[in-house]
């Protein structure tokens, strides 16, 4: 299913344009009634994005190591449909998200925010759509009945009031608000790390491995979901608009508390660093089938700050 010869830019590269046409076949053509929310919809998904969350679950999928090529084409076609109902919630959060009784950001990827180009109540409406969209498409997921329910349950967990959404409130909560160190990782793993989690967990469960390899992914999600957000703070202290592709320096502005407001620049980047050697660490047991894995880490933890 993939080869070491491949470097990681172009497996990227590859499974972004591959996730691309997973999500254009998804995803309603605008000219379908009403086309002002399917056009909206289609803005918010397709045409950016680093999809490091599609790339999570297909680099799981390369733990399988079966020679069997129906086997391997039923795992790709289950694969398709969580990473693609796993980023759809992800461009659902990032509307909401920039709506200005949130971040009130003016810029995603490089372009104006959704509710900008479409409005506020389009952009509203979009997130659900979105939501929505992601758990048919997980639903109709080509593994056995029992597992398919499982899985619906591990989607919704994680973006639910003690996932994602859980985590936001909490965000939301915070501004002006002094965190502690352990308050503020839990925030993080709610809102962060909570989706990163599903990812992984959803392809465990397509591919049906051990609880003692699931408990190793698990020690890996959390090394690199913590490692991901604080990244981010730095990141929106350090690096322009035009270079970041969103709205910088929010956090600062709404003085909400982050990895730099409590350690600065240098002791977060000291952190994100062990962070990813915890990562590294976890992934021992797969040895080789690991690798993709262990790249994303190091994409995650090396983006430029």
């Amino acid at each position: 299913m993939d080869s070491h010869h491949t470097k990681f830019s172009d497996w990227m590269k590859l499974q972004n344009q591959h996730i691309e046409t997973v999500l254009g076949k998804f995803l309603q053509d605008s000219k379908v009634t009403p086309e002002y929310l399917h056009q909206a919809m289609r803005y918010a998904v397709l045409g950016g994005g680093k999809r490091i969350r599609a790339a999570l679950i297909y680099a799981t999928g390369l733990i399988c190591n079966s020679s069997n090529p129906n086997y391997i084409l039923g795992i790709k076609n289950s694969l398709d449909h969580a990473a693609a109902a796993i980023e759809l919630i992800h461009a659902y959060s990032l509307v909401h998200d920039d709506l200005p009784c949130m971040d009130n950001a003016i810029l995603r990827r490089g372009n104006p925010a959704l509710h900008i180009k479409f409005g506020e109540a389009i952009a509203l409406l979009t997130g659900d759509a979105l939501q929505a969209l992601a758990f048919e498409i997980l639903a109709k997921i080509s593994i056995k009945p029992d597992l398919t329910v499982k899985a619906l349950k591990i989607l919704a967990s994680s973006i639910g009031s003690v996932g994602m959404v859980g985590g936001q409130a909490i965000d939301l909560q915070s501004v002006n608000q002094e965190l502690s160190m352990e308050e503020l990782k839990r925030m993080y793993s709610l809102k962060t790390g909570a989706v990163f989690s599903c990812c992984i967990t959803l392809s465990s469960l397509i591919l049906d491995i051990n609880k003692t390899m699931q408990s190793s992914l698990d020690n890996y999600t959390k090394s690199i979901g913590l490692a991901f957000q604080i990244v981010d703070d730095i990141l929106d202290t350090t690096t322009n608009e035009s270079t970041l592709g969103k709205t910088s320096g929010k956090d600062a502005l709404k003085n909400k508390p982050t990895y730099v407001s409590l350690l600065g620049i240098k002791q977060a980047k000291c952190m994100v660093q062990k962070l990813r050697e915890e990562a590294h660490e976890a992934l021992i047991p797969f040895g080789k089938s690991g690798f993709r894995l262990a790249e994303i880490a190091d994409f995650i933890v090396f983006r430029k700050y």
